[in-house]
């Protein structure tokens, strides 16, 4: 059934009086298709007509359990009937502290923060305190979060403003951005062993930190190429470099103990969101305490008013236990599993040329690709795009919700169920025909 909109266009039109574009994240504008939603449980979210949607966005990753999991919300509103924030350490930090301490190999001290390009951004400050230097190295396509420092070559650039393979040029995400922030930042191709290599070779004297997301979030979920993180790891200790992997999307999702448990590397720094609270906003670095302790007067400053709040740790204490303690990653990896081997199918039966990138747990396929294998950002906008974002369209309207643009992953959560496969992979095949024949 194709859903009507009367009541979600009527909110939105309201909206765009009072904000922007009608939305407090450009990324969340679809033009006059932008949706209004009313509430989300489990794995589905409802618009304010009422319409169901299966949700494999979930708020760009954050819920790894499910919309309004009963378990963390009863540990938040405990929590808050104490109060929600004090100017003093609590329990519930040192707690969350401890957990991802022993959850993830490599981090022995941990701060907190709001989001995670608040724990990037600090990240960031850390490793040029630490090393004296002030230059970065990130990779095309990815996103580090919303200021200056690191939105240059993110997913959104113009591809034909690229440059060459061998010399990339930084391109800024947006207007507004101070011109010396470029200087700063050097910009290399993901998977590219020969370009990192000499780019850190030529620089190692003025670069404090590489930046590294461990699969490309904001590029249908990319994974590194076998021995490209080991040699991020030699290099950066080679020339007394920081590697900070930003694990914001990855974290607590494609293992209980994020991209070092999975690929067996480990980084001098960590940023952690997203998954951590199951939607509810907290962010974290963690690392080598060689690192986190000169977070000191006098040294590096470090804090917020809302840093450490006890809604987003008493959420993140609960959503944390239950993935260290329970089968839920197990659960959502065997769902992600069977919806892209289904999802191979469906595409194959019609004809439709496909290459899956990421993580059962956050993946992304590309649309009659130029290459049979995806390994950086250029390799995935030269595919079909228009025939993807038909077919996403057409979904939507079916009552299944992903992103539209193919450069953003699929994420599973825990309450994704067997009956959600089936009907994602049923209308997927109506989907596809639709698309196919109109375009």
């Amino acid at each position: 059934m194709v859903h009507t909109y009367t009541q979600t266009r009527a909110a939105y039109k309201q909206a765009l009086k009072v904000m922007p574009l009608g939305v407090t994240s450009n990324f969340r504008y679809a033009g006059e298709d932008t949706k209004v939603i009313k509430r989300g449980e489990g794995a589905y979210l409802w618009d304010m007509d009422g319409n169901r949607y299966i949700d494999y966005r979930l708020a760009y990753g954050p819920i790894i359990l499910g919309h309004a999991d009963p378990r963390v919300n009863k540990r938040v509103k405990q929590a808050i009937d104490d109060g929600t924030i004090y100017a003093h350490t609590h329990p519930l930090e040192i707690e969350v502290a401890e957990r991802i301490i022993r959850m993830c190999s490599g981090v022995e001290k941990v701060r907190f923060a709001n989001s995670g390009s608040e724990a990037t951004m600090t990240a960031m400050r850390l490793a040029r305190a630490y090393t004296n230097r002030e230059k970065v190295i990130k990779f095309e396509g990815a996103y580090h979060g919303s200021y200056d420092y690191v939105m240059w070559s993110t997913s959104n650039m113009p591809s034909q403003a690229m440059g060459s393979p061998r010399s990339p040029l930084p391109i800024a995400l947006t207007s507004g951005m101070p011109g010396i922030t470029r200087d700063l930042t050097l910009i290399t191709r993901f998977n590219d062993f020969e370009g990192l290599e000499r780019m850190m070779k030529d620089h190692a004297h003025e670069l404090a930190a590489i930046m590294i997301e461990p699969m490309l979030g904001n590029v249908a979920g990319v994974m590194p190429e076998p021995g490209f993180l080991e040699l991020i790891r030699k290099l950066c200790t080679q020339y007394g470099i920081v590697m900070v992997m930003d694990e914001v999307k990855t974290g607590f999702r494609i293992a209980k103990g994020g991209a070092t448990e999975f690929f067996g590397v480990k980084a001098d720094l960590y940023t952690f969101a997203k998954s951590l609270g199951n939607g509810f906003p907290i962010a974290a670095i963690g690392g080598a305490a060689e690192i986190m302790d000169i977070i000191a007067p006098g040294q590096v400053a470090h804090g917020g008013t809302f840093c450490g709040n006890v809604v987003g740790t008493a959420a993140a204490a609960a959503t944390l236990e239950i993935l260290e303690t329970t089968p839920a990653l197990d659960t959502i990896n065997k769902r992600g599993a069977r919806l892209m081997a289904g999802m191979g199918e469906v595409l194959t039966e019609a004809g439709v040329p496909h290459v899956f990138t990421g993580h059962p747990a956050m993946f992304g396929f590309m649309l009659e690709p130029k290459t049979d294998k995806i390994r950086d950002f250029r390799d995935a906008v030269n595919c079909n795009v228009g025939l993807f974002e038909k077919i996403a369209d057409r979904m939507a309207e079916f009552g299944v919700e992903y992103e539209s643009d193919g450069r953003e992953p699929l994420f599973m959560c825990e309450a994704h169920s067997e009956k959600d496969v089936d009907e994602t992979l049923n209308k997927l095949n109506d989907a596809v025909k639709y698309a196919k024949q109109v375009l």
